[in-house]
This record gives C-alpha cells, structure tokens and sequence, in this order.
C-alpha cells in the first residue's frame, strides 16, 4: 500500500459585531511552513522537543506583500502581526485529541478585537507574546479577501488539522 501524506490544514473564521450580529464565515486552507514541516519531522521520527500548546495570530494587511514557505517567527518580511485585541497575548488554540485523520478544536479561539483594522490572514505559533519573534512558525493562511474589524468585534476561529 502507498500512503502519502497529503497533510492540510483549514481555518473557520466567524465574524461578530459588538452587537453579537454575525458578520461573515471565512473558510481559508492554511500553508504549512517550512519550519513548522521539520518541526513535525523532528518530533515524530527524531526524538524533537514536542510542544503541546499553540496559539494563533493574526496578519494585519497594513504593509502586505507576501507569505512565503520559509518564513519564520523571527524573519517574515512580507507581513506583519496585527495586534489590535484585548487578550494579553496571543490565544491559545486547543486543540483536541486526534481522531479520523484529523485533530481539531471544539471551543472556538477567539479575538476581541479593540479598534478598527484589516485583516489580511491567520498563523500559528508556539509562542503566546503578541509581536514576538520566537517560537516555531507552523502555519500561515491568507483569506480569501481582506477582513475589516471595527472595536467591539469578535472573531471565533476553528482550526482543523487533517491528513
């Protein structure tokens, strides 16, 4: 039997107002890094440092120029973090025990967002500081158009890991 390992990964974003009004669903497939790829390989064929929590960042379209499959938490010259939300830190994403191929989270990872911007994408990292520059980079995604926060929105995300 041939196996391959078609590895993929899909953000759900829920969009809210401050008045709880569902704004819009953004369904978007995510880039696996190159350093979140060997991250994978080390900790599972060669005894790497295994992280359990995650957590997940937004992309803020001011300044946009590219995602690119060697970016880095320290070294990603084409996009900048936004940071516009009241949680002290990055959210953490929790993800669930593995099951059918896939692993995923049952309680959304949500944003509080505290003034107006746009959003051009999502990451994933493993290291919580918003506006850091360490920790390992798994994963970037670019929406499919940009998304316009106002103060008071909520963004609930669903991240689905599956092979």
């Amino acid at each position: 039997m041939k196996e391959k390992l078609p590895l993929k990964g899909m953000f759900k974003l829920e969009h809210y107002d401050k008045e709880g009004t569902h704004l819009g669903t953004y369904d978007v497939q995510n880039g696996i890094v190159d350093v979140g790829m060997n991250y994978l390989l080390d900790a599972g064929f060669n005894g790497g440092t295994q992280n359990s929590t995650w957590y997940m960042g937004l992309i803020d379209n001011s300044g946009f120029s590219s995602l690119n499959a060697a970016d880095t938490m320290g070294s990603h010259s084409g996009w900048a973090e936004a940071e516009g939300y009241t949680e002290a830190g990055r959210p953490e994403w929790g993800a669930g025990s593995a099951s059918s191929r896939q692993v995923t989270n049952a309680t959304t990872t949500n944003f509080s967002i505290n003034g107006t911007a746009t959003m051009y994408g999502i990451f994933i990292t493993t290291v919580n500081t918003k506006g850091g520059t360490t920790g390992t980079l798994w994963s970037t995604a670019a929406f499919s158009s940009t998304v316009s926060t106002s103060n008071g929105d909520t963004l609930k995300v669903t991240y689905t890991v599956s092979g």
